[in-house]
Parts: structure tokens; sequence; C-alpha cells
């Protein structure tokens, strides 16, 4: 199944972890890289009032990107755009439709969550697409075979997304645990959980599926406490409309997951059923 990786990168270090993380990964599925820069120089932009805006010419960034790439063992291809980011990667998916988005989540411990607005969240907004979130700091030399697949008991369809992480996990040969967030020790919804996993066939052999089931704990809490415990090495995250177009980053799970793990965070958007 040939597929590809689109990567965004701004140049900046946790840009480079994400693209050395996304070729480690292409190679295990048999993937390609499509890397795209996007320059934000629209007068009508609002991060040029924050200065989070380059000003690199466009010798300057082929120059930039050419130094990226040339390490990596994928088959890759390079491109630039103009103006906003979600228009841009919308644009690059239909020249060249891609199993995920891979972006590299910056160091901002130390920043209210209130006050961060990250390319994932407005990606996510704007045309919800399976996404991976690569922190600043994570590993980067072998890809992920230790999966958490955080879930809830309510019902959810993955649509068109549910083949593209049934290749995920058969070329990565991933063990995978579902971790069932949930305010009270509920067996039935755990196990309604489980079953939910089981129907999407992420994995042939359902003798690796295991559930940890933390209990009062908020769902966000629950699943960085299982994510710090050092037996994993990806997050996955279902997440519904509803749990990322919150006007509060602080009342979604996603946003808060995909700020605070120290893990890899794989977001895949659903439908509610």
């Amino acid at each position: 199944m040939a597929t590809s990786l689109l990567v965004l990168t701004d140049f900046n270090p946790a840009a480079h972890r994400a693209l050395a993380y996304a070729d480690s990964l292409a190679g295990a599925i048999d993937a390609r890289l499509v890397v795209l820069h996007v320059r934000r120089d629209s007068v009508l932009d609002p991060a040029l009032f924050t200065g989070q805006l380059s000003h690199r010419s466009q010798q300057q960034v082929d120059a930039a990107l050419t130094r990226a790439v040339r390490d990596l063992t994928a088959p890759v291809v390079t491109e630039t755009a103009h103006g906003q980011v979600a228009a841009a990667v919308a644009d690059a998916l239909i020249r060249h439709p891609s199993a995920l988005i891979v972006l590299g989540r910056p160091d901002e411990e130390s920043i209210p969550d209130e006050l961060i607005s990250t390319a994932a969240l407005d990606l996510l907004r704007a045309d919800p697409h399976p996404m991976l979130i690569v922190p600043h700091n994570a590993p980067t030399t072998s890809p992920p075979h230790r999966v958490l697949l955080a879930i809830d008991a309510e019902p959810f369809t993955l649509t068109e997304f549910n083949e593209v992480v049934r290749h995920f996990f058969s070329a990565l040969h991933a063990r995978l645990t579902v971790v069932h967030v949930s305010p009270t020790a509920d067996e039935a919804a755990a196990s309604a959980a489980f079953e939910a996993v089981t129907q999407l066939a992420f994995t042939d052999d359902l003798r690796q599926l295991q559930t940890i089931n933390p209990i009062n704990l908020r769902a966000a809490d629950g699943i960085l406490e299982a994510a710090a415990t050092g037996k994993f090495d990806l997050i996955i995250l279902i997440a519904r409309p509803r749990s990322f177009l919150g006007e509060l980053f602080h009342r979604s799970v996603t946003a808060e997951v995909l700020l605070h793990s120290p893990l890899p965070v794989l977001v895949l958007p659903a439908k509610s059923s």
C-alpha cells in the first residue's frame, strides 16, 4: 500500500525533530515524505503581529529545505506554499494524498494552555485529517511499537481513516494497549470500549489487546499518567469534532494531551455515531 507522509517544517528544532521521526516511520511503513514549508507572508496573517513569521527569501527557503532533507533515507519531495497553513495543507493533500500530516510541537510548557494556538489544533479545526504531533524532545531513532490507544465508551466511526490505521499497525507490528478513560470503575463501559476497538480491526491478533482503566482521574490526566509510565512510545487519540472545536483549549481532552504529552500523539478524527 503506497502512501505519503506530509511533513510541515518551519526549520525550527521541533520541526527538524518531527522530520527525523517521520523519516524513521516512513522506512517502517514503506512511505515517501512530502516536506512542506508555508511562507506565511500575507499582511493579513495574525502571526505577523506576534513575531512568529520568518522573513526568509525564496532562495533562503530553498536552501533551508535542501539542508533539511539531505540526510533523509526515505524518498522525499519538497514544496513551498504561501499564505495560511490550513489552506496550504489542504492544497498539498490534493496533489499528494497522504496517510498522515506530521508536525513538531515546540517547547511551550511554560505558557498557559489558554494562550497557545498551535498549528495542529488549527488544522484539526479546518479540515480534520489523521495527524501525528511529535514533541520537541521525542526520540526519533526508531518507529513506535508500543501503542496506547485512548478511548471512552461513546460510539464513533473512523470512516475512511480506518484503512490508514490498519495499514499503520500492520506495517509496524505494533502492540496495542487500550486505555479506557472514565471517572468511575465502570466495567460495562470499559468492555464496550474494548469491543469498539476490536470492531475497528486495528490488529488481527486480538490477544495482543490489553485494557487499563485509570480511576477517579480527569480524562486527560488519565491518558498522560499512562503515557508517563515508560511502557509506550506512541499515543493514539480518537478525536470527535466537539473535542477540538471548543473555544477554550483547556476544555478539550485532545488539545490538553497534544500540548503536554511526552510521547508523539496520533490524532484520528472521528464522526460521532
